[in-house]
């Protein structure tokens, strides 16, 4: 069963925004994959760097996690580690609800 996670609350300023958030992110996952799969960390890295801000600015703060994780698992040069974070990011925007308030 794929359940959804709690809806990330947004401020209806943002509202109009949030929809090219969401598929720049999603542009984000395609260059993780491609830069993991070519082992380039150090893009693995800023990718990350990027997730980890971008994702407070607006509210959603499990995209910040995953994109600390994701950069310091590529400083590490951890294969494995940012799969899993990859994995993880990939369900969460499938998953992730928006509600605006």
């Amino acid at each position: 069963m794929n359940e959804l996670e709690p809806a990330v609350v947004v401020t209806r300023e943002l509202e109009p925004l949030i929809p090219n958030f969401l598929a720049n992110r999603r542009r984000d996952l395609e260059a993780l994959r491609a830069a993991l799969a070519a082992a380039d960390f150090p893009a693995v890295g800023e990718i990350g760097h990027r997730l980890k801000g971008v994702g407070a600015s607006y509210g959603f703060d499990k995209i910040s996690a995953i994109g600390r994780q994701i950069e310091i698992d590529a400083r590490a040069q951890d294969h494995a580690a940012v799969a899993s974070q990859v994995d993880a990011y990939a369900g969460h925007l499938a998953r992730v609800r928006v509600a605006y308030g």
